[in-house]
């Protein structure tokens, strides 16, 4: 434990960072998960708008690389133009 005022006010401050970086990162995961579930394709399509988005707002935040919510919504997009063509 810090003896000190400036490391323990690190520590809240590390602790307060590091739940609101794991809820980021789980709403994705979830919205993620959920895209891949039955649904229409226009709900499917307000989905991928709503997690590019959150990947946007994450990459801005310095949650996650900016790169990596590129390579993710990539994939996402491939699921959902792949689930698109084979429906019609």
């Amino acid at each position: 434990m810090p003896q000190h005022k400036s490391p323990m006010k690190r520590m809240k401050t590390d602790a307060k960072r590091h739940a609101r970086n794991n809820y980021v990162r789980r709403t994705i995961k979830t919205l993620e998960k959920k895209i891949r579930t039955d649904m229409s394709d226009e709900e499917r399509q307000a989905l991928l708008n709503e997690i590019y988005s959150q990947l946007d707002k994450a990459a801005k935040k310095g949650v996650i690389h900016k790169r990596t919510a590129s390579r993710r919504k990539a994939r996402v997009a491939a699921f959902v133009n792949k689930t698109q063509t084979k429906s019609e």
